[in-house]
């Protein structure tokens, strides 16, 4: 009996040590899971950022394609990526990081890519932090979150060999004389990816697809 005794208290500060790092251990795994759902949280604001900033800069060209659809020059260098003009998406960007619950002050970023690809970058934080814990420091940590998005052409502009590609510089549609527009021929057609085509009649120029049709906007991970 008394060497049972001797062992049981030679067990017990052996037990007490296991069940203290199981709970240190417990304590490690919430903390990380914290951090884990506040990267998440960031790089769910910076996707949808990104996204927001290339779609409206996407879409911000309809009335420049309205306005100069018979100007071939202007459709080739549209649909080829690399519009003249191309409006500035970043305040759609810090609008949406806000709704997803980034930081929206000097921590937030947003820039054109320079590399020749038409789109954004966003790099935000989260506006939350990981919070108190175990491990010291934690409670002003805050997860930190990049993300580009590109807009991708989908169709070239094919012009029509038996008409002449007028000016950049003639009328928008909307300023010129009733029926005038019957006048002038198709510069050519649209075609697009799937066997989608679009022949553009000046008689009939609300038949014209819209921008998602003519580009893509993705996220890029390279």
């Amino acid at each position: 009996m008394p060497r049972t005794r001797r062992d049981e208290g030679q067990a017990a500060p052996l037990y007490i040590t296991a069940v203290v790092g199981l709970l240190f251990l417990a304590l490690l795994y919430f903390v990380f899971g914290k951090a884990d759902v506040r990267r998440n949280e960031a790089q769910t604001a910076a996707d949808s950022a990104a996204l927001a900033a290339a779609m409206d800069s996407r879409d911000g060209l309809k009335a420049g394609l309205l306005a100069h659809i018979l100007d071939g020059d202007y459709l080739r260098d549209l649909l080829r990526g690399d519009p003249p003009g191309t409006a500035n998406g970043c305040d759609q960007a810090l609008r949406f990081a806000g709704k997803n619950g980034a930081r929206t002050d000097g921590s937030f970023q947003c820039r054109r890519l320079t590399d020749g690809r038409w789109g954004f970058t966003v790099d935000l934080e989260s506006g939350k932090t990981v919070g108190k814990s175990a491990l010291p420091g934690t409670e002003n940590k805050r997860a930190k979150a990049s993300a580009t998005a590109v807009v991708e052409p989908l169709c070239t502009f094919m012009p029509d060999a038996d008409s002449e590609t007028p000016s950049a510089s003639q009328k928008p549609p909307g300023d010129e004389e009733p029926g005038a527009e019957e006048d002038k021929p198709s510069p050519g057609k649209i075609e697009c990816d799937g066997g989608k085509d679009w022949i553009i009649d000046p008689a009939h120029l609300d038949l014209l697809p819209d921008m998602s049709d003519l580009f893509r906007v993705r996220l890029a991970h390279d």
